[in-house]
């Protein structure tokens, strides 16, 4: 069993940052592939950034230069560092963690961003 926690959510102006954290615990493998999806109401859920276990890293084009996900000295952990946030990131973002055992999303952070 894998456990996802989220933390970093928050209420900020346009133009803003905020820096999102992910923690997995449980069955967790070496090789795996954590990111962060989100989705804003009325809308599909969406993948905004993925890194893989060796560091391979991709984005959405809409956030591409504005966000920047990276791992944390824990393999198990991942960030997604957001600046330049615009009303439109406003959404519920979900940290996921892919691995041969399936996968798993968190239980999701509000972000909000005001204009």
């Amino acid at each position: 069993q894998v456990q996802l926690v989220e933390s970093g959510g928050g209420l900020v102006q346009a133009g803003g940052t905020l820096r999102l954290s992910c923690a997995a615990s449980g069955r967790v493998f070496n090789t795996n592939t954590m990111g962060w999806h989100r989705q804003a109401p009325g809308k599909q859920r969406e993948l905004v950034a993925s890194i893989s276990s060796g560091g391979s890293a991709n984005y959405a084009d809409s956030v591409q230069g504005r966000f920047t996900i990276s791992r944390g000295n824990a393999k198990n952990t991942v960030y997604l560092q957001m600046i330049s946030l615009k009303p439109e990131d406003t959404a519920v973002y979900y940290c996921f963690l892919s691995q041969s055992l399936g996968f798993k999303w968190g239980q999701g952070t509000q972000v909000t961003v005001s204009s």
